[in-house]
């Protein structure tokens, strides 16, 4: 999905996500989250609607939070967006989430599911362990590369660098097609000191407007 909404933005292919392979895991983590504990609201499209919004903008936050704080750097910023949440999240990217909610309970997981149950259980298992030793070792690699990234900002930090970002950015385009990768992924990365001070100097500049009133 994410894949398809940039070939329409940008008219070119963008292997998105922090991974590697053909998958990213906020998409799945949300799509567990919502058919383990929304599956009995089905009854309820309006209730499921909305909860499937909280679930996955709750979901969408932390992973923001909590990749800014390993890797000290903004993945995706919703600042520019109308109603959005320390620019993490925004209603422009919540609606859809509930869409998705009930699209998923009420079309994808019963298809799925389906499926599923037409295939043997030894070669589901099978099937299953080999995409999960796969899915580790990405998540591994992933990891690695990354955190090189975390090493790169702190270096730029230091040296106390005018435009970090773009810096950052060339650095890791000359290192592998994996740091390339992640770069494209994240066209939008900023490093975390960048992001304050962006948000810094729009608050003066509206405070200067207020004060000018």
């Amino acid at each position: 999905m994410e894949v398809c909404v940039t070939l329409v933005k940008s008219h070119k292919f963008v292997n998105r996500g922090f991974l590697i392979g053909p998958y990213c895991p906020i998409y799945g983590y949300g799509c567990l989250l919502i058919i383990i504990l929304l599956s009995d609201f089905t009854k309820y499209p309006v209730v499921l609607f909305f909860m499937a919004i909280i679930i996955c903008s709750i979901l969408e936050y932390m992973t923001s939070l909590v990749m800014e704080k390993l890797f000290n750097a903004r993945w995706w910023d919703y600042s520019d967006k109308k109603f959005n949440i320390n620019g993490r999240i925004c209603l422009e990217t919540m609606l859809p989430f509930g869409i998705l909610g009930c699209l998923i309970l009420y079309i994808v997981n019963p298809f799925i599911v389906g499926l599923l149950e037409s295939v043997p259980s030894l070669v589901l298992n099978i099937i299953a362990l080999i995409i999960f030793v796969i899915f580790i070792i990405d998540n591994c690699i992933s990891f690695n590369v990354v955190a090189s990234l975390k090493s790169e900002i702190k270096k730029a930090e230091a040296d106390q660098t005018e435009e970090i970002t773009k810096k950052i950015k060339a650095i890791l385009s000359r290192k592998s097609i994996l740091h390339k990768r992640l770069v494209n992924a994240f066209p939008h990365i900023k490093t975390r000191n960048e992001f304050l001070i962006e948000i810094r100097e729009k608050i003066d500049s509206k405070l200067e407007k207020l004060k000018r009133k």
